[in-house]
């Protein structure tokens, strides 16, 4: 009987697919918050889409950069500007083909003149643009990033915090 229970259990797993992370869909309203929190933390919030090619591109050096920052206070949020519409054919598809593990939000707010200077002043309005900020700093790059690059930005930033 133990037997049949574990072959039962391990035919299960191995027949369940992996579960996709929740991809929580927000108001510029809602994603706000996530720009000014206040803690001993550095916090990256990354404005990127799938249909971006520079943003696809360096998607692997954040979740490497991720991954080698993760026992450190480091919050990450992905924010995709992708289409609501897309959020089951494009984007959860794309987050399970690159394994991304950093909470990613969906930003559902077209009105994108009133909200793109309040995350920073320094924005055109292009992608991939990347806030870092903590208690101490807070610094915007509307650009894309190399691994080196974005490593030594995060490995300075939290060595202050």
């Amino acid at each position: 009987m133990k037997q049949f229970i574990f072959l039962l259990f391990l035919c299960i797993s191995l027949l369940t697919p992996l579960k996709s992370q929740k991809i929580t869909t927000m108001s510029f309203d809602e994603l706000e918050p996530y720009l000014h929190r206040q803690s001993d933390s550095l916090f990256m919030i990354h404005f990127w889409a799938t249909w971006c090619v520079p943003c696809v591109k360096e998607m692997p050096v954040i979740q490497k950069v991720a991954n080698e920052h993760a026992h450190l206070k480091l919050s990450i949020l992905l924010v995709s500007l992708d289409m609501p519409n897309q959020l089951e054919t494009r984007l959860i598809p794309f987050i399970d083909k690159y394994q991304i593990k950093s909470n990613v939000v969906l930003l559902n707010d077209p009105d994108f003149n009133s909200w793109i200077d309040k995350v920073s002043t320094d924005w055109g309005g292009g992608i991939p643009a990347t806030l870092f900020y903590s208690q101490k700093h807070r610094n915007f790059y509307e650009q894309s990033f190399e691994y080196e690059e974005l490593n030594q930005i995060i490995s300075t930033n939290i060595k202050e915090l």
